[in-house]
């Protein structure tokens, strides 16, 4: 963890935990879900992403399997984990297609939007 990601909170209440590097994400592309002003989209909630999510976001309009060489995304692959918007997580979970998220790599301002029940529900379960 960053010095800069001490100042963050995740969901639980506990420091921000990294989501992931590998493809690197987060909205400065640092592998941590943290937010301010500067990102519109709230780039808050870490998924592992599934099939049927890629499936539902590109049919949705939000085409994340593609690679798109000119912003160096190589396009995510199912089990790459991902800072996706807050508002397209509620979108997907309200379809029925919301991926596993990762609490401690959520950021606390991901229950601005999402309800805390809906979060904990899709948790990834490591056991």
């Amino acid at each position: 963890m960053t010095s800069e990601s001490n100042a963050h909170l995740n969901v639980l209440g506990t420091p921000l935990q990294m989501c992931g590097c590998t493809p690197m994400t987060g909205f400065w592309r640092d592998g941590f879900c943290r937010t301010d002003i500067n990102d519109r989209g709230m780039h808050t909630v870490c998924c592992i992403v599934t099939e049927e999510f890629l499936e539902f976001s590109r049919e949705d309009g939000n085409d994340l399997s593609t690679p798109m060489p000119q912003f160096q995304f190589a396009g995510l692959k199912p089990g790459d984990r991902w800072c996706l918007c807050a508002g397209r997580w509620l979108t997907a979970y309200k379809a029925g297609k919301a991926c596993p998220i990762i609490l401690e790599a959520c950021h606390e301002e991901t229950i601005a939007v999402v309800p805390m029940q809906f979060l904990t529900e899709m948790a990834y379960n490591k056991a």
